[in-house]
């Protein structure tokens, strides 16, 4: 099977060449898309990253993410990404902002919003990607991100003040 090719970006999110997945530089800028839920309740569903995953593996992030490969849309790349890794299909996301980390990967992140009541059980889980997913009360998430931040990802408190309307 091909490696999939991922889509490079500059600095104004524009398309400037692709690459071979696994074969990024330091100075390489890509698209992700990434879903932030959240039901009801206010409560936030994370899910733990698979433990053989490049970054971050292991640690609790946002519902959904995936990497934009070349010919994909952030749209397109949230549907296909939200029904793979979690079995969420047929609704509507809300477009969210767009935000640009740039440490040790560098990237554009296109995020979507969805509410949604649905228990944890009920999720479709790609066992390859997400090891686990879990509802956090905005309390819970902020004493476990306080008391163990190792088992989050980084930034993981800039994301909680993007969607929420307490801080962690």
């Amino acid at each position: 099977m091909d490696k999939e090719t991922i889509i490079i970006v500059n600095e104004k999110d524009e398309i400037i060449g692709h690459k071979e997945r696994g074969t990024l530089s330091q100075s390489d800028i890509y698209r992700v898309s990434a879903l932030w839920v959240m039901n009801s309740r206010d409560e936030i569903l994370l899910a733990k990253r698979h433990h053989t995953k490049d970054h971050y593996p292991g640690r609790w992030g946002p519902a959904v993410t995936g990497t934009i490969s070349e010919g994909e849309t952030y749209g397109e790349n949230i549907v296909k990404e939200s029904k793979e890794e979690i079995g969420i299909k047929n609704v509507k996301f809300e477009v969210g902002p767009k935000t640009k980390i740039s440490n040790e990967y560098s990237h554009f992140t296109q995020w979507y919003f969805l509410k949604i009541d649905k228990n944890v059980d009920a999720f479709e889980l790609q066992k390859n990607e997400v090891e686990e997913v879990k509802w956090f009360s905005p309390e819970d998430l902020r004493k476990q991100f306080q008391k163990y931040p190792e088992n989050f990802i980084p930034r993981i408190e800039n994301y909680f003040k993007l969607f929420c309307k307490d801080n962690v």
